[in-house]
C-alpha cells in the first residue's frame, strides 16, 4: 500500500495494476478536491465513513450536489466534471481504470489549476 499525502487530506493506493486503481481517500471535513474531470478515466466510488457532498454533472451539463453516506455509491463516467467535499472526515473507495494522471482541473482551492 502507498499512501499519497493531498491538501485535503490523503489516499492510499491499494491495488494498482495496467488495467484497474484501488484508492481509499480520507477527505477531512470541510476540505474539497478540484472541480475536475478526466478524458479517459472512469470511477466508482463508495463512502465507507462520514458523509459526503458529490457535486456531479448530469447528461444536461449542470452540476448536482449528491449527499452520500456510508454504503451510497455512484459513478462517475469520463469526460463528467465532478468534485468532492468532506461534510465530515470521511472515507470513500474509489476503483477506476488505470489513467491516474488523467485529471483536467477547472477549480481549485489549493492553486492546483494550470495557468
Amino acid at each position: 500500500m502507498r499512501r499519497v499525502e493531498k491538501p485535503w487530506g490523503h489516499e492510499e493506493i491499494w491495488a494498482e495494476t495496467p488495467d484497474y486503481l484501488g484508492k481509499v481517500l480520507v477527505i477531512l471535513a470541510g476540505r474539497r478536491l478540484s472541480l475536475q474531470h478526466h478524458e479517459r478515466k472512469e470511477e466508482t466510488i463508495r463512502v465507507t465513513q462520514g458523509e459526503l457532498l458529490l457535486d456531479l454533472e448530469d447528461d444536461a451539463g449542470a452540476l448536482v450536489a449528491h449527499h452520500l453516506k456510508p454504503g451510497d455509491v455512484r459513478h462517475i463516467p469520463p469526460r463528467r466534471r465532478h468534485r468532492m467535499t468532506g461534510i465530515t472526515d470521511c472515507e470513500v473507495y474509489e476503483v477506476s481504470t488505470a489513467h491516474p494522471d488523467d485529471v483536467v482541473r477547472h477549480s481549485d482551492d489549493y492553486g492546483r489549476v494550470p495557468g
